[in-house]
Parts: C-alpha cells; structure tokens; sequence
C-alpha cells in the first residue's frame, strides 16, 4: 500500500492526525503508552513492537496498530525506522 492511500484510510478511520516519522537505528523506548490510538505503515526499517510477553517485528510495506492506554516497548532495527502514523483521540 502507498502512503496516500494509506492516508486517505486513516482519515476515513477516523484518524485526526497523520504525521511521517522517523526512528534512529538501534533505538529503544522502554515501556510506555500513549493517550491516543496509533494505527502505522512502515516505509522503511523496521520496528519491533513488545506487548506483554510477546513481541512482533513489522518491517516496510506492512502495518501495525497499537490501542490507546495499552503498555508497549518499542526496539528499532539496524536500519532505523520511518512510517506514517495516525494518531486517533478517543
């Protein structure tokens, strides 16, 4: 999926915000939540997602979700990361 299509979903989702960002190789960001729900394209990299006890790497061309409140680690790869993110206040 392209990003303008992608973007186009977002915002029919319900999504407010849309932003393209940026991750640097070898990043990590230990656990948190956010007070928003996420739902993100990879465009590049990729990024590895740790809920709970299980972890999950999403790498370009595919899409991950993350709900609002929910605990979450975040561990970016060798390359760095970049995707294009909706942020949507419940």
């Amino acid at each position: 999926m392209d990003a303008t299509r992608f973007e186009t979903e977002l915002r029919a989702e319900g999504f407010q915000e849309v932003l393209t960002k940026g991750l640097a190789a070898g990043t990590h960001n230990e656990d948190h939540h956010h007070d928003y729900d996420v739902k993100a394209l990879v465009l590049e990299g990729q990024i590895t997602l740790t809920v709970g006890s299980g972890a999950r790497t999403y790498r370009t061309g595919e899409i991950f979700t993350m709900a609002s409140g929910r605990r979450h680690v975040e561990d970016i790869g060798a390359e760095g990361v970049r995707y294009i993110a909706g942020r949507r206040h419940p």
